[in-house]
């Protein structure tokens, strides 16, 4: 009797009990006795204890990525929440900047710009502070951000119109964006270069295809994002051991179809300069896939006409493989003589100094192998008409070890060099080349006169052989001519042409 009272007596739902078990106030069940009144409590109750941590929807935060996350309200301050929440503050604040904005009209939209502007300082200043775990949502999240905002197509009237890649003389073009592409670059870098960033979590999203994409933003106009890129593609190499295969070849590749196909890439120099730095870090002996990154990376991009914007750091790499291994000497100066320029006169400038920081680190042995094409090619820059080509050849002499090297093998150089000063020191337009011609003299002089008269001695010869040869051209021609005047058909051989008749045309 006494259970079948109690059953008829209303009862609580689980849903105030699971409230509160939550720790509400059971003040607001006992003092309602209407359903309805109750309901509105605990809604109010709800609000009022959950305004600091919110459920967002899973449009914005997908649930591949938030598994397991609870997502909280990107527009807070990381000062407004516990400790336990920043972390999910931190994946919440970067799903929202994956909201990409458009910088091509100023006016349009500017309170979300300037929203996901303050957005992206909050998250620098939060990794930088040491604070954040990039554990796997949270490595997940950041990729994801920096793929949406950085990774994009360039149209082509963004690219340079011309056929050789941006140009010295060219003014830089400027992103728009960039003061937002800025603070997501910096957020990257932060990333990987995060000291307690592993490796291991992180090389699932940071793999192969997120690194093409990367290379592929060095195609930018704006030289502040290539400088960006080329940091973080050093810090990635460095990071991921895994990875440096890959982005050697990858890099290989973007300068193979520079080189061959395109010859239109803006971001040359900056992979240069990451391999500059590569290049110091390989161990000795060198291995053969870096001798052939060496064969047929580096020495033909000597070939375009736009190496100016990265001979200094193509020299610097060039000068790196030398310095580790000097039997490359051989194929690099080969390769130099290959693609030296015959009527570019500031390229052929560019390629006598790098030939010059070769020669300073090349041994007796190297240098004999290739002494005899070297000089016959300096002769002839010994004997150009521009001015700053002769100087800069003659300048050669005053590098001490290359001095040294010609004084060992004057036997050889002597004869190739020797027609050529004396040929500058009657012919040549310049007075400054002309001094500096008969300070070579001297200098042959001192070193080896006997040698010099010799050379001179035997050059007299070759002139006088030359004359002769062009006395009896001219006798022969003087024959020819005097037998030709001599010869007269008779007039009887001319007849004269036929016309050929009209035909009729038929109407």
């Amino acid at each position: 009797m006494l259970k079948q009272i109690l059953s008829k007596l209303p009862r609580k739902s689980q849903k105030s009990d699971s409230l509160d078990s939550a720790g509400l106030d059971s003040g607001n069940h006992t003092s309602n006795s209407s359903n309805g009144v109750q309901c509105t409590n605990i809604g109010n109750s709800i609000t009022s204890r959950l305004s600091v941590v919110k459920r967002v929807s899973s449009a914005v935060f997908p649930a591949s990525i938030m598994a397991g996350v609870e997502a909280v309200e990107p527009n807070l301050s990381f000062k407004d929440v516990s400790n336990p929440q920043k972390q999910n503050l931190f994946i919440s604040k970067l799903n929202l900047c994956c909201e990409v904005s458009d910088f091509s009209d100023p006016e349009k939209a500017s309170s979300e710009q300037d929203l996901k502007r303050q957005t992206l300082i909050e998250l620098v200043d939060f990794v930088s502070s040491g604070s954040a775990k990039f554990n796997e949502p949270a490595v997940a999240a950041m990729c994801k951000m920096c793929a949406v905002n950085l990774f994009r197509v360039f149209p082509p009237k963004y690219r340079s119109n011309t056929s050789s890649g941006e140009a010295e003389d060219d003014e830089p073009m400027f992103d728009p964006a960039w003061s937002n592409l800025q603070l997501v670059y910096d957020l990257l870098l932060r990333f990987i270069s995060y000291s307690s960033l592993d490796a291991k979590v992180a090389k699932k999203h940071v793999d192969h295809s997120f690194i093409l994409k990367l290379l592929d933003l060095f195609e930018s106009e704006d030289p502040r994002e290539r400088d960006c890129l080329k940091t973080i593609l050093h810090r990635i190499y460095g990071k991921f051991m895994v990875h440096r295969p890959f982005v050697r070849k990858a890099v290989s590749n973007i300068i193979y179809r520079f080189v061959f196909e395109t010859e239109r890439h803006n971001g040359i120099a900056e992979l240069l300069e990451i391999f500059g730095s590569i290049i110091s870090g390989f161990a000795i002996p060198l291995k053969e896939e870096h001798k052939m990154f060496l064969c047929r990376a580096l020495i033909p991009l000597h070939k375009p006409k736009s190496i100016g914007v990265y001979h200094q750091q193509l020299t610097y790499c060039v000068v790196q493989f030398v310095d580790k291994d000097q039997k490359l000497a051989n194929n690099v100066i080969k390769g130099l003589l290959k693609y030296w320029p015959i009527t570019n006169s500031q390229k052929e400038l560019m390629f006598i100094s790098e030939l010059e920081e070769i020669l300073e680190m090349t041994n007796m042995v190297e240098f004999q192998k290739i002494m005899v094409p070297v000089f016959r090619r300096i002769a002839c820059c010994l004997n150009s008409s521009h001015y700053q080509v002769a100087e800069r050849a003659h300048l050669l002499w005053n590098n001490e070890h290359i001095l040294n090297l010609i004084t060992h093998n004057r036997h050889v150089i002597f004869p190739l060099i020797f027609p050529s000063l004396e040929r500058n020191s009657q012919n040549h337009w310049n007075q400054a080349v002309l001094n500096l011609t008969q300070n070579i003299r001297k200098m042959f002089c001192e070193m080896d006169e006997e040698l010099l008269l010799a050379c001179q001695r035997k050059l007299e010869e070759e002139n006088s052989q030359l004359i002769e040869a062009a006395e009896k051209r001219k006798l022969a021609w003087e024959r020819l001519e005097t037998t030709a005047a001599a010869f007269k058909p008779a007039a009887t051989n001319n007849v004269p042409p036929v016309k050929p008749a009209t035909p009729p045309v038929a109407c």
